[in-house]
């Protein structure tokens, strides 16, 4: 099953590595990371996916984030319990005749025409990773030159916030 940790952490240089060095040690392959400064910019949320068969490793790392002194908060969430969305920027290859169907696939998805050139185009879309992986599948008969994705983000759906003030509840 696929969980979402969503920690709170001091916005300092170093964080990052020691949060993805406790799953490192215990060889527990995050599948997404993103990271972003909060409301606070004294805080960063790190958002991590991950992929847990035993049902106990993320229990573990979740205790084992706690620990860190400059985590602030830790909460785990199944993917039903979130919104979320991942960011991909593809280029591809454009000409006359491409250039309307590939401004089809856009329309059809909902992305976004970002540039343009002679040759190329470049495209973005925010949605869930099922429909950004169709995007890519779709773009792949136009030739794609470069991709780039981001890691999942994500917030609690309903009320639910994590933060450093409280219990997790909304203030």
């Amino acid at each position: 099953m696929k969980y979402t940790i969503s920690v709170l952490v001091e916005n300092r240089a170093g964080v990052l590595s020691k949060i993805t060095g406790l799953f490192s040690r215990r060889a527990f392959n995050i599948d997404s990371l993103a990271v972003g400064t909060t409301e606070d910019r004294t805080m960063s949320r790190i958002t991590m996916v991950v992929d847990d068969n035993k049902n106990s490793t993320v229990e573990q790392v979740e205790k084992q984030l706690n620990k860190l002194v400059e985590v602030i908060k830790v909460r785990t969430y199944t993917q039903e319990e979130l919104i979320s969305k991942e960011l991909m920027i593809v280029k591809v290859s454009a000409n006359q005749r491409t250039r309307s169907d590939i401004m089809n696939v856009c329309e059809i998805m909902g992305a976004k025409i970002s540039d343009l050139s002679a040759t190329t185009m470049t495209l973005e879309l925010a949605d869930t990773p099922d429909r950004v992986d169709l995007f890519a599948d779709l773009l792949r008969p136009f030739s794609i030159i470069e991709l780039v994705r981001t890691g999942m983000i994500a917030l609690q759906k309903g009320s639910g916030v994590i933060s450093a003030k409280g219990n997790g509840k909304q203030q």
